[in-house]
């Protein structure tokens, strides 16, 4: 496996507003299976101007929304590797879906969103394992199952 470092992905300022995918880069060029093989460690942190009153959470801020959009877009494996028990893939998810937030109950998607999202990704990252020779499922399904979203148990048949 490449090296890769062990702290969070920085994401610049700088890339937000360009739309950059720059700091993806090193992920970008690796194989299908070094990619698998990082399933669910990957950490981005966004270096953000803020205020310090500002309430926003990050996926309220329109520039993150977009550049997450366009990474969502362009490296459509990004929710496989997020990091997911510390709230990354869900940080990510949010800022691709309506949702609200409170203090109290923390994110909720509009549900049909997430389950549009979830089953087009889980029918993208499948294809994708499959088309190169890795099986991906259960880690899909672990991806899904901390969104919220269980899985029925004949979700796959017929998907071979």
């Amino acid at each position: 496996m490449s090296p890769l470092p062990s702290a969070p992905l920085t994401i610049p300022a700088e890339a937000v507003s360009r739309r950059s995918l720059a700091p993806l880069s090193p992920l970008r060029g690796l194989a299908a299976s070094e990619l698998q093989a990082r399933s669910g460690t990957l950490e981005l942190a966004f270096e953000w101007p803020r205020d310090p009153e500002d309430p926003r959470e990050l996926s309220e801020i329109p520039e993150l929304r977009v550049w997450s959009l366009r990474a969502d877009a362009l490296c459509p494996w990004l929710p496989l590797l997020l990091e997911r028990s510390g709230g990354q893939l869900t940080r990510h998810v949010a800022m691709l879906l309506p949702h609200s937030f409170s203090r109290s109950e923390g994110i909720r998607f509009a549900p049909e969103a997430l389950e549009l999202w979830i089953t087009h990704r889980l029918f993208l990252l499948d294809g994708w394992g499959r088309e190169q020779g890795l099986s991906c499922r259960g880690n899909l399904e672990q991806m899904a199952a901390v969104l919220g979203f269980e899985l029925d148990g004949s979700f796959w048949d017929g998907l071979d």
